[in-house]
């Protein structure tokens, strides 16, 4: 249980009271426009739309479509452990409620999470009344950890990270930042400079280990065969390479570098995927100024032998288009932005190419550049190369290939050792 509350977090609770209306109305904006039921929007305010199950009930609170993901796997494996266990995942946004509903394991249920403030944080945990509470990532809601610590609701921080901001921000509050790591019995980071930063901030070192990058050890995504197919049978043989996950001011290198690879291979095709498919109309315009015809996937436009870019603008099929091609560059890497998760098309058989702007995944990738399943490019000119030679040399392919699956399987045994350490720390039995 937390010591007494800061002056600081008595503040920030009356703040957070007196602006709870202005940002319920904000935040309901945003949930009708995704077109969220009424009943689902209300579980902001802490009013349940499902029954608490029976028995033992694990909850599980993530920030958003990739924290979310990562930790289903987990719970499969929980799940498998504690048999008659019940699991909650909670998360904030439409696209990660939907993404989480289609894959949701056996005994999980999903809800959006109440808003910091008094009464949603009440109504949440006296219906739900968690028997452990795992926290992922650096998603830290300060009344709703404190209030479940105070019931007695044992806690995780899965997956810990903090940015260097956040390292500075919460250095010059360090009574409050204490007082809420005091609210954890457990810390398993991604890295050794986190775990020194959360001691460093006042957590117990008895409550601290070295993890790992929870998002390594998640499932392969799912493969819809029948879109597969499809693609295939409309692309009809054409050399494809895959650019993933990009972000605003990514596309013009890898388009510079399409449009480079296009002088030796006329009918090569580029599968664009956008981190955030809302911005097509952004994609369209740089697409347009590349000088580069293009068909978008939402607007079911075909793959015709003159289109050299496929706009692969929807949620929920990255994994059927990383079964399509075995090169795949990986965004959030060109820009200093974190990158992602290189395992995902290294599960699908993919060899991996990344900026060097990967911090987030600085672990996970190490041993995947040390070994070749991955490489790391500057310029638009080092991508160009490396996509041509890999579509040149089929023997460097495969090998990037082998050395890349190879990694993936190094992390089977690490899921069961993070699986241990929180059966142990939180008394799930």
């Amino acid at each position: 249980m937390p010591e007494r509350p800061t002056l600081l977090y008595r503040l920030y609770c009356g703040l957070t009271s007196l602006v709870e209306p202005l940002a319920w109305r904000t935040i309901q904006k945003k949930l009708q426009a995704a077109d969220v039921s009424v009943a689902r929007q209300r579980e902001r305010l802490g009013h349940a739309s499902a029954p608490r199950p029976d028995g033992q009930l694990i909850w599980f609170h993530a920030a958003s479509v990739g924290e979310s993901l990562s930790v289903l796997s987990l719970i499969k494996r929980l799940g498998d452990r504690l048999p008659e266990a019940h699991f909650l995942i909670t998360s904030g946004t439409p696209t990660s409620a939907a993404l989480i509903e289609k894959r949701l394991p056996t005994r999980a249920r999903h809800q959006y999470p109440p808003l910091d403030t008094g009464g949603p944080v009440k109504r949440f945990l006296n219906h739900w009344q968690p028997n452990a509470g795992i926290f992922v990532e650096s998603e830290i809601w300060p009344r709703l950890i404190v209030e479940s610590a105070r019931r007695g609701v044992p806690l995780a921080l899965l997956n810990a990270r903090l940015s260097e901001k956040s390292v500075k921000g919460w250095s010059q509050r360090p009574q409050t930042a204490r007082f809420i790591l005091d609210s954890f019995r457990l810390f398993l980071t991604q890295n050794d400079r986190t775990a020194g930063n959360l001691i460093g901030l006042g957590a117990n070192p008895d409550h601290v280990q070295r993890g790992t990058n929870l998002k390594a050890m998640s499932d392969p995504l799912p493969v819809d065969q029948d879109v597969l197919d499809g693609i295939r049978k409309e692309i009809s043989g054409r050399p494809v390479w895959i650019a993933s996950s990009t972000h605003d001011g990514e596309e013009e290198t890898v388009l510079a570098a399409h449009t480079r690879l296009l002088k030796r291979w006329p009918n090569l095709l580029l599968l664009l995927i956008p981190r955030h498919p809302d911005r097509r109309d952004d994609v369209a315009a740089i697409l347009k100024e590349a000088g580069l015809k293009a068909s978008f996937r939402m607007a079911a436009e075909p793959i015709t032998e003159t289109i050299q870019v496929y706009v692969a603008d929807t949620l929920g099929e990255t994994g059927t288009w990383y079964a399509l091609c075995p090169i795949v560059f990986l965004g959030g890497s060109l820009k200093e932005i974190g990158g992602h998760n290189p395992f995902e098309p290294a599960q699908a058989g993919a060899a991996v190419i990344t900026g060097p702007g990967y911090f987030n995944f600085a672990e996970t990738f190490a041993p995947l550049v040390k070994s070749g399943g991955a490489i790391k490019v500057q310029s638009a000119q080092d991508l160009s190369e490396t996509v041509e030679r890999w579509l040149t040399v089929e023997s460097a392919l495969r090998e990037a290939q082998a050395a890349a699956s190879a990694c993936v399987k190094t992390q089977e045994n690490a899921l069961d050792s993070v699986l241990d350490t929180l059966c142990k720390r939180l008394d799930l039995t």
